[in-house]
């Protein structure tokens, strides 16, 4: 236990902390309300958080592990992560709210500049091949050659990418940046996932360029390898960083606990099944897919990921069709919006241009990982002999996840016109569906957030998983997988606040080593780049001329 004096952070009683990390703060409570004793409660999930907070306290003790959880347990006391504080002035002091702040400085805009000029930058020197070269990308998804070193073929390879990757914030994350930035926001999630793929591509190709082979024969790849053999050895504490970031963000929030959390409380509210019930078939479930290794999760992604692609694919332009009268208006909104803000309007409280422009990239940018670090970690594995050809199908990944899976999620929601209302999150997302499918839409939800999380559950399993072998090597491997197992199971039993706050810290300082390591190695990745396309006109030349021969003899 660690004790300390603090008054320095204080929030009115309905504060509310947006998953953005926007704060509204309506008024001060009055003198009966922080008399009464009234419950003191957190509430967050992905794509929302909420604080409602009292005064103070002059003392903070809390213990460092464990989940966070506020209580009021009577006139004088809150339970911290489980441990008493006694109020001796009245003044309450959370470590949900010291985790909320330094998430609110990490996230902040500084950040989000780092992730969208480093995408700006790669673009540049690449020639803006997210353009020019995403024909050939999308083909090399079914028709890679895949006969390089490597672990699994390119596109299973892409499936556990997009596994991790395409999660709940694909739903209730792009609710929220259209709740708290109007329909502006859409355009701005484009933006940033435009200039992302550039980013995914240098990823994917560094990935590839520095991969190593482990003790058990297994590709080892990702940032903390180009960090190490790129940049130099004297760069290892970075690329050290960036493993314990990416192991306590699969550990901690992104691929436990929260993702769990979503299922278990969709499958209750949806089909009424108990959340023990559920947490413990999806437990057995990872676990048999886990202790399989790479090659069982990619199996088990290469599957799912396509299924639950199409099915969202298709409900969505279903959904579309059936609103087309709608569709222009929403579309000059989202127009109008991106530069303009937007007005109040029913529910919604109205945002400014910047408010927009923050809500879009932020959200953009976390529901595609471009620039986060954790894609190129399973990129490494494919089958393929040329960077630059690996990157081109990680690149693909922010334009699925992004341009088209966000941009059918927003619409709906926009189309619908709920973005108005009372509503947000998944409640928002619900509620548009319901519009057009009635009593389906509960279902439609349910079904759609349980296979993204799934999904991800499995993807960050791997992502942790070769971090935990950079620093510790394979022989414990197994121990780690347990670890993994075990808090997966425990997840139902846990409260989130602190874990979201937490996993989105980590999650955005895993970040800081990939980019530094992507801008000081632009290089290599512009002579990869060169290298590839060189080969690929020497070898169209000499089949055209094969052919041309060919021709000639008959």
């Amino acid at each position: 236990m660690a004790c300390r004096r603090s008054n320095t952070i204080r929030r009115s009683w309905n504060t509310k902390l947006h998953a953005d990390r926007t704060l509204e703060s309506p008024g001060k409570p009055g003198a009966e309300g922080a008399q009464a004793g009234l419950p003191a409660v957190i509430s967050q999930a992905k794509g929302q958080s909420r604080a409602v907070i009292g005064t103070n306290y002059r003392r903070l003790c809390f213990v460092l592990s464990g989940p966070a959880v506020l209580l009021w347990v009577g006139k004088h006391e809150i339970i911290v992560c489980g441990v008493v504080n006694r109020n001796d002035s009245g003044e309450v002091f959370m470590l949900v709210d010291v985790l909320n702040r330094i998430d609110s400085i990490v996230w902040g805009p500084w950040l989000l500049i780092l992730l969208v000029g480093t995408g700006v930058f790669l673009s540049c020197r690449l020639g803006f091949l997210q353009v020019m070269k995403l024909p050939r990308a999308l083909k090399l998804i079914f028709f890679a050659r895949n006969k390089g070193d490597g672990d699994i073929d390119s596109f299973k390879a892409l499936c556990t990418a997009l596994a991790a990757t395409v999660g709940t914030g694909n739903i209730v994350g792009v609710a929220t940046a259209i709740k708290l930035g109007g329909p502006g926001a859409l355009f701005w999630m484009w933006l940033a996932a435009f200039f992302g793929m550039a980013t995914k591509f240098s990823e994917g190709c560094l990935a590839v360029k520095f991969r190593q082979v482990d003790d058990q024969g297994n590709i080892a790849g990702g940032p903390m390898y180009y960090i190490e053999m790129g940049l130099g050895k004297k760069w290892k504490p970075l690329a050290v960083a960036f493993a314990l970031f990416g192991i306590m963000t699969a550990m901690l929030g992104s691929g436990t606990t929260t993702q769990m959390n979503a299922i278990v409380s969709s499958v209750q509210a949806g089909f009424g099944v108990s959340t023990y019930i559920t947490c413990a078939i999806v437990t057995i479930l990872v676990a048999i897919i886990t202790f399989g290794g790479l090659q069982s999760i990619s199996k088990t992604a290469s599957k799912i990921v396509p299924a639950m692609a199409v099915i969202y694919f298709i409900i969505t332009v279903i959904f579309l069709v059936m609103n087309s009268a709608e569709l222009p208006r929403a579309i000059g909104e989202v127009f109008s919006g991106a530069f303009n803000g937007t007005a109040a309007a029913g529910g919604f409280a109205g945002a400014g241009l910047m408010l927009t422009i923050r809500s879009g990239i932020a959200r953009g940018l976390y529901s595609n990982e471009s620039g986060l670090g954790s894609a190129p970690i399973v990129a490494a594995a494919a089958k393929t002999k040329w960077p630059a050809e690996q990157g081109l199908i990680s690149m693909t990944g922010t334009f699925i996840d992004t341009i088209i899976i966000c941009t059918l999620t927003g619409l709906t929601i926009i189309v619908s016109g709920v973005w108005t209302g009372p509503t947000n999150g998944a409640e928002m997302t619900q509620a548009a569906f319901a519009t057009t499918y009635g009593s389906l839409a509960p279902f439609i939800l349910t079904i759609s957030l349980t296979l993204f999380a799934f999904t991800t559950i499995i993807g960050w399993n791997y992502y942790g998983e070769r971090c935990w072998e950079y620093l510790f090597g394979t022989k414990t491997i197994k121990l780690y997988r347990l670890g993994y197992i075990a808090i997966l199971a425990s997840a139902v039993f846990l409260k989130l606040e602190a874990i979201w706050s937490l996993a989105d810290i980590v999650n955005g300082l895993m970040a800081i080593p990939n980019l530094i390591a992507l801008l000081g190695l632009s290089g290599v990745i512009t002579a990869e780049t060169k290298k590839y396309f060189t080969h690929l006109a020497i070898r169209d030349a000499k089949l055209k001329a094969y052919k041309a021969r060919r021709i000639g003899k008959k």
